[in-house]
């Protein structure tokens, strides 16, 4: 029994009734410094080890160090746990935890009626309330008397609790985190015993500060247990899931994973060659952690130079990987050109963010998919593919280092900002179920020459340079089929330019047929990509569920796509595609299959709500009802 629990069985606090919940939904807001997102990340470990199933969204402040208390330095962390299959972090929160005046405004909106709202009081001064640009206290002016409001002063009780530790004012600050976090352990019944231990753990250079943050959160959880401000206590039941080992990661983290494991399987060096770019970069620093993996970073001092460098990688035996965001795709895309005529494996990672140029550099997007397809001079093919969920993002990797390989070629695999930083339970997968990935390398010098073709796959050989009597040339200029040797002949470049392109192509024989969810054909099929995943399941089971006829279509291979996408979309009436763009694959879509698709366009640096595809969705079902009554009456 820990500490707080025998504590509590000697307390007369009153015992308070434990109400039991199928899925909560809560988001912590605080100024940036604040350690929003550690509170965040701690009480998600704990609703993963508590078996919920779950979801995060974390929120980013686009500035680095904005001025403490003004909405620019808002940081936001939600997460979504249930008894029952999650999709998504949710649409709303149930419960806001908000930390100063800035956090409220920016957050309140998004909580409805009757939500539960957490203040942290102690920083609702007059400047602070100005700051958020209040003109009166949003506590004392019955703006929030829609909503469950518990005031409590965290900044004081904190201060109380830490009073004679040594600590200066601003020391005692930073721990106000770990006090939420030990209100909502007491508020949804999580024990505190392992939590403590992982503050000792992350704190272990600093004994006196992680003492600091042990009390801060024990005076949490023992106010919330003494102070009877709240009616009950929740608990969420574990979820459902299949046996296995679990662990929380992040699509970044997955992404790292996946890339170190796709080399293994391959049995070659990995090669990562990166420029720090947001929301790029853990990537970067998770892959720095696997050098005992044979697996080599390089942070370059520019975009080119880090591609250039991943080029060489591959050209010297090696899987050489790059990994950016949008701005950054665009400065590598003559390079990507060069790896296209040279025709060597490389893998593209770009993290999505919001645009054009520097943009929203922490809020997610959809907005480059046509620069990953089109997005390079001249007839200029490559691979892409984007994984759906923060744990399909290790898979999808795998599929990158394949393709990449077997058919000589760039792959473009496109995350976002919303997969790179959100988090879910992943299941490890058993690693002799993990199919190895055939790697030949070029020998024989009888009969070689660089430009012959694999009659299958068209990729030509790999030869790694040093082979004696294997000597040849690669480089920007166009090549003339089968030798190599530089060609200006006009047939010769468009003969090249369509073997290119048909090499492309013909990856469609070798990645899985897209499936549906739901029925093969009815009155809607609503078509995503990325991490519109989760939305438009979850959007489409209660479609389902309302008697509606609807079913989802999710796109993993874009270039080229799935060989049977023209067959399913003309099995549905009306086709619906959301995306966070204005109509990228709807575009596509529409033009390669000629199909009366309609969109869902949002682009505001957050991924889609469920209710927004529900309307939509319901919208367009209305329509085409009301049309068939038209045209009943019109028979009649």
């Amino acid at each position: 029994m820990s500490d707080i629990e025998s504590k509590q069985s000697t307390s007369g606090a009153r015992r308070r009734p434990m109400d039991e919940l199928e899925t909560v939904v809560i988001r912590f807001a605080g100024d940036s410094g604040d350690g929003m997102q550690l509170t965040g990340t701690e009480f998600t470990k704990s609703v993963a080890l508590e078996g919920s199933d779950l979801a995060t969204f974390p929120d980013y402040p686009a500035e680095i160090r904005a001025p403490a208390g003004t909405l620019a330095g808002v940081s936001a962390y939600q997460v979504h746990f249930s008894s029952q299959e999650v999709f998504t972090p949710g649409d709303q929160p149930d419960v806001l935890v908000v930390m100063n005046p800035a956090a409220l405004r920016i957050n309140l909106p998004d909580l409805p009626r009757g939500g539960i709202v957490i203040v942290n009081i102690g920083t609702f001064t007059q400047p602070n309330i100005e700051k958020a640009g209040y003109t009166s206290n949003p506590l004392e002016d019955g703006s929030l008397s829609k909503y469950q409001v518990f005031a409590i002063d965290i900044s004081k009780q904190v201060a109380l609790a830490l009073e004679g530790m040594g600590l200066t004012a601003k020391e005692v600050g930073r721990c106000k985190n770990f006090y939420a976090l030990g209100l909502m352990f007491w508020l949804y019944n999580h024990p505190t015993e392992r939590e403590e231990k992982s503050i000792r753990a992350k704190f272990q250079k600093n004994p006196k500060f992680a003492d600091a943050n042990i009390k801060a959160f024990r005076a949490g959880y023992y106010y919330g247990e003494t102070a009877e401000l709240f009616p009950s206590r929740y608990v969420v039941p574990p979820a459902v899931i299949a046996p296995g080992t679990y662990r929380h990661i992040t699509g970044n983290e997955a992404t790292a994973i996946g890339l170190v494991t796709g080399a293994q399987l391959a049995s070659l060096p990995l090669f990562y060659g990166s420029y720090p770019i947001t929301p790029a970069s853990d990537i970067l620093h998770n892959l720095s952690m696997y050098r005992h993996y044979d697996v080599t970073t390089f942070q370059a001092e520019d975009e080119i130079a880090a591609v250039t460098a991943a080029i060489g990688a591959s050209y010297a035996g090696a899987i050489g990987a790059t990994g950016t965001s949008g701005p950054g795709l665009a400065l590598k895309s003559e390079v990507i050109g060069l790896a296209v005529m040279a025709e060597l494996p490389l893998v593209i990672v770009n993290v999505q963010r919001g645009g054009p140029s520097t943009g929203l550099p922490t809020k997610t997007e959809q907005a480059d998919l046509w620069q990953a397809i089109f997005g390079r001079n001249s007839e200029c093919p490559v691979a892409v593919i984007a994984p759906a969920t923060p744990g399909d993002c290790f898979w999808m990797a795998i599929e990158a280092v394949r393709i990449a390989i077997r058919h000589m070629c760039p792959v473009i695999y496109l995350s976002d900002g919303y997969l790179a930083n959100g988090a879910e339970p992943w299941k490890l997968p058993e690693i002799a179920s993990l199919q190895k990935i055939a790697v030949t390398f070029r020998t024989d010098p009888q009969g070689f020459y660089p430009y012959l073709r694999d009659p299958e796959t068209l990729a030509r050989p790999w030869v790694i340079p040093g082979t004696p009597g294997l000597e040849h040339r690669i480089g920007g200029l166009e090549k003339e089929d089968i030798t190599g040797n530089v060609s200006y002949d006009p047939q010769n470049h468009e003969k090249m330019v369509r073997i290119r392109a048909e090499k492309i192509a013909r990856i469609v024989h070798e990645i899985p047929e897209a499936t549906i969810y739901g029925d093969p054909s009815g009155d809607l099929l609503i078509v995503g990509w990325g991490s519109t995943y989760g939305a438009i399941t979850h959007a489409v089971k209660s479609l389902r569920r309302r008697g509606h006829r609807v079913s989802a279509l999710h796109l993993r291979y874009l270039n080229p796509m799935p060989a049977n996408v023209g067959h399913v979309l003309a099995s549905f009436r009306r086709v619906l595609v959301p995306e966070m763009n204005l109509g990228q694959l709807l575009m596509i879509l529409r033009a390669q299959f000629l199909v009366d698709a309609v969109g869902l366009q949002k682009v505001q640096g957050r991924p889609f709500k469920v209710s927004e595809i529900v309307a939509k969705a319901e919208e367009l079902l209305g329509a085409r009802e009301q049309a068939e009554l038209c045209t009943h009456a019109e028979v009649i």
